[in-house]
């Protein structure tokens, strides 16, 4: 019993030296630590970290065993660990770090916007023909590249393209990438709900030993688009036709025109939407405090 209110003593002792000051810095190691792993998990940097661990399991081995040689190439290997986690994780660091960069803290607007409402359904009718487009080219096996730019803007690839500025419909993809066209091996960059431009070239992606053989240029372009920003970018295979979306350097394939349509609306519109009601609910909250 001795033992069990000695352990129990010990325990409100350190809850009692607890300052205001230590569980806010245990807050925020928890939310860092939490967004690490989820950055982990949404790129292919885990198997890095999986290489990472396991010289981690040999060094204590080494330690274990009293394998000096081991042991001390090893303590070697840690003692440049951090210069080598920022060379191999550059491309995931710099994304977390644009994402970053990108947060918006707070918008303060009072009323709903038209324009904001016209954009809105200027991108859900954009989305409609890409969706329609994507099917029919799926079923002829025409390859297609299409970009839906977001917040990190696509000015360096634009300007290896040609601007159109048009409304997008699926006649217009059909032409686009209609075979032994000008601009059919090009990607087409979408701002805004409009056709930006077509013909584009999109950047190699950061890791491309680590990609599938069989994937062909069009899909690694899009995964190093993907990669180098936040766009989401649909793919239509020449080979198979098949339909698919990179995002944060990860590629999805299998889609047709009901689940791309719905993976586009939900990346597309939800934050938006979620802003606009957080927008309106302060401006009600406002407009009540006013009224009083």
């Amino acid at each position: 019993m001795s033992v069990i209110s000695d352990s129990l003593l010990s325990i409100l002792n350190v809850f009692k030296s607890i300052r205001i000051a230590d569980i806010i810095d245990i807050l925020i190691l928890s939310y860092l630590i939490f967004h690490g792993i989820k950055l982990i998990r949404e790129t292919r940097a885990q198997q890095l970290v999986k290489g990472i661990l396991l010289l981690i399991a040999f060094y204590l081995i080494s330690v274990f065993l009293n394998l000096q040689t081991m042991r001390y190439l090893l303590k070697l290997c840690f003692q440049w660990g951090f210069l080598a986690i920022i060379i191999l994780f550059q491309p995931e660091l710099r994304r977390i770090l644009e994402k970053m960069g990108r947060a918006r803290l707070t918008q303060f607007a009072l009323f709903a916007s038209t324009e904001d409402e016209m954009e809105v359904n200027r991108v859900k009718e954009c989305i409609d023909s890409v969706c329609e487009a994507a099917q029919e080219l799926s079923s002829t096996c025409t390859g297609a590249l299409i970009i839906f730019e977001r917040k990190t803007k696509l000015g360096e690839q634009i300007a290896t393209g040609t601007v159109l500025n048009c409304t997008p419909s699926a006649a217009v993809f059909g032409n686009i990438f209609f075979p032994n066209t000008p601009l059919h091996d090009g990607a087409v960059v979408i701002r805004d709900g409009m056709i930006l431009a077509a013909g584009c070239f999109l950047p190699k992606p950061q890791k491309e030993e680590l990609i599938e053989k069989q994937l062909g240029s069009r899909h690694r372009a899009a995964i190093g688009m993907s990669e180098n920003s936040d766009s989401i970018v649909v793919v239509v295979s020449e080979e198979t036709g098949t339909i698919s979306v990179a995002e944060n350097g990860e590629l999805t394939r299998g889609y047709n025109r009901e689940s791309l349509k719905k993976l586009l609306l939900g990346k597309m519109l939800s934050e938006q939407e979620e802003q606009e009601e957080k927008d309106s609910s302060f401006a009600g909250r406002m407009i009540s405090k006013w009224k009083k």
